[in-house]
């Protein structure tokens, strides 16, 4: 069997050792393995009924598995074990594609259709919310009404506690996040989720700049601002590249930990929308900037995770 463990990357392309330097413990890349939770639960399962393997964790986003077992063992015995399990697994889903038939796909396509058209639904109807709240606040005059009610609120705690929130919604803190997710994805091998942070994020500032300079409404002046802004008020700034920044960043964390997928959407949610609040208690924004800022930062946001979706599937296609 040899003692180098690059056998596997030089000699065969389906199993590369990336760590082995601890004893009872190496972390492997498996073709195969990228964005594929069958293959996960499969390759899991199977370890796991090995008697010199104790534990096993299989990552199919950076298609690494680590695997302990007993001291003793030769990494590379590990390593013919995992290729087995590939070639079984391609064996398997080789056969699954030959026997496929129309009406077997049926039910899956149709559920694939069914939940992407209740997603676009969702979607269509957030974005319709927002806009026909921004018409009935500009057509009834409410923008200067709000904002002298919540004004009312102000107390220097408070005060302190809206700088601190709205600090995370500026655009460069935002740019400066996505920079440091992005070379933190690219290190664990995953360049197409930080290109596509990126598009999001520049996209996203890029855009708000123009339609601010499109429509050069100005600021609301009807207090002294706790903050110093510059530029035109429509639409939020704020309001837009959060939208985009945190809601992808949460479709990503909810794609690594589906087990908290509820908590990460509603703890987004609730970070873009006080982000929001805080350009009101402010007095920098009218409503309908923010209202405005948050369905084109959510029209943004749908293009770029469309466009991620596509290449995940493509990906997972390509190593399948």
């Amino acid at each position: 069997m040899g003692n180098s463990v690059n056998y596997f990357h030089t000699g065969n392309s389906l199993i590369r050792a990336i760590h082995t330097a601890v004893k009872g413990r190496a972390r492997y890349k498996v073709s195969g393995l990228y964005y594929s939770p069958g293959f996960k639960t499969y390759l899991e399962s199977r370890l796991s009924e090995e008697k010199v393997v104790t534990q096993v964790r299989a990552n199919p986003v950076t298609g690494n598995v680590l695997v302990f077992f007993y001291p003793e063992i030769n990494p590379n015995a590990i390593a013919w074990l995992l290729q087995e399990i590939v070639v079984d697994y391609s064996k398997q889903n080789k056969k699954l594609t030959q026997n496929k038939n129309l009406p077997i796909l049926a039910k899956p396509v149709q559920k694939q259709l069914a939940k992407a058209s209740s997603e676009l639904a969702l979607v269509s109807g957030a974005i319709s919310i927002l806009v026909l709240s921004t018409v009935l606040l500009h057509r009834c005059g409410l923008d200067e009404v709000i904002l002298l009610t919540i004004q009312k609120l102000h107390t220097p705690l408070l005060d302190r506690i809206m700088l601190s929130i709205t600090f995370l919604g500026d655009p460069l803190f935002l740019l400066l996040l996505c920079l440091g997710l992005g070379t933190r994805s690219a290190y664990n091998q995953r360049p197409g989720e930080a290109t596509s942070l990126g598009m999001a994020a520049v996209g996203a500032i890029g855009l708000n700049i123009f339609l601010k300079e499109l429509f050069c409404r100005a600021r609301p002046a009807l207090w002294d601002h706790l903050v110093n802004v510059g530029h035109y008020s429509f639409p939020s700034g704020h309001a837009m590249v959060s939208m985009v920044i945190y809601g992808f960043i949460g479709y990503i964390l909810a794609k690594q930990f589906p087990q908290h997928k509820q908590l990460i959407f509603a703890s987004t949610a609730g970070l873009i929308s006080a982000i929001g609040l805080t350009r009101l208690y402010l007095g920098v924004h009218w409503p309908t900037d923010v209202l405005v800022g948050y369905a084109a930062g959510l029209v943004w946001l749908v293009v770029c995770l469309k466009i991620v979706s596509q290449s995940l599937i493509k990906l997972k296609n390509t190593y399948a």
